[in-house]
C-alpha cells in the first residue's frame, strides 16, 4: 500500500512538473509576442502605424495565453503572424509615407525652380525691356540729333545762299559804282578840257596900243 502511495505520487509530480514547464513555455511565447508588439507600438517612428493590425496581434496574444493545449499550436502561429504582419505593416505605411513626404519635397523642388525660372525670366524679360527702351531712347536722341544737324544744314546751307546773293548783289553794286565812277571821271575831263577851251577862247590875242597924238600933248 505505501509503496503504491508513493508511486501515485510521483506520478502526480511529473504531471505537475510537465504541467509547470509546459505554462512556463507558454508564459515565455506570451511574453516574446507581447515584447515584440510593445517595441513595435513604443518605437518613435513605427508605432503611430498599422494601429489595427497592432490591435489584432494583441487580440491574438491574449487568446494565446488562454489557449488549452489543443488549440495552443494554432493560436501561437496566428499570435505570431498577427505580430509579423503589424510589424511589416507598420513598415510599409512608414516606407509609403516616407515616399509621400519625398514626393512633396520633389513636388516642393520643381515649385522652388519653376519659380526661381519664372523670377528669373521676369528679371530677364525686365532687362531686355530696360534695353529696349534705352535704344528707343537712343534712336529718338540721334533722331533728334540728326533733325539738328539736318536743320542747321540746311540753315547754313541758307546763309551761304544768302551771302551768295548777297555778293552777287554787291558786285553788281560795287560794278555799277565803278561805272559811275569812270563816267563821272570821263564827265570830269570833259568839263576840264571844255573850261580850258572857253577860257582860251575868252582870253584871245592882245590888241596893239595907239601911239600919243604930238599936238595934244601940246596942249
Amino acid at each position: 500500500m505505501r509503496r503504491f502511495s508513493k508511486t501515485f505520487t510521483g506520478i502526480l509530480l511529473a504531471v505537475a512538473l510537465a504541467g509547470a514547464a509546459h505554462a512556463s513555455k507558454d508564459d515565455l511565447d506570451v511574453t516574446r509576442l507581447t515584447s515584440s508588439l510593445d517595441q513595435l507600438a513604443n518605437d518613435p517612428a513605427l508605432g503611430n502605424y498599422a494601429q489595427a493590425d497592432q490591435a489584432r496581434a494583441r487580440d491574438a496574444i491574449d487568446r494565446l495565453a488562454q489557449a488549452g493545449s489543443r488549440e495552443r499550436a494554432h493560436d501561437l502561429y496566428l499570435a505570431e503572424r498577427r505580430v509579423d504582419l503589424a510589424k511589416a505593416t507598420a513598415q510599409l505605411q512608414d516606407a509609403r509615407a516616407k515616399l509621400i513626404q519625398l514626393d512633396r519635397e520633389h513636388d516642393q523642388i520643381l515649385l522652388a525652380n519653376s519659380q526661381r525660372e519664372a523670377r528669373m525670366a521676369r528679371l530677364q524679360l525686365e532687362r531686355q525691356r530696360m534695353q529696349y527702351q534705352m535704344a528707343q531712347e537712343e534712336a529718338a536722341r540721334l533722331q533728334q540729333q540728326g533733325q539738328a544737324y539736318s536743320q542747321a544744314a540746311q540753315q547754313a546751307l541758307a546763309e551761304a545762299e544768302q551771302a551768295k546773293k548777297l555778293a552777287a548783289a554787291q558786285s553788281r553794286v560795287a560794278r555799277s559804282a565803278r561805272r559811275e565812277a569812270a563816267l563821272a571821271a570821263k564827265a570830269a575831263r570833259a568839263m576840264r578840257s571844255e573850261l580850258k577851251s572857253q577860257r582860251a577862247s575868252d582870253t584871245g590875242p592882245a590888241k596893239p596900243k595907239k601911239p600919243a597924238d604930238k599936238h595934244e600933248g601940246h596942249r
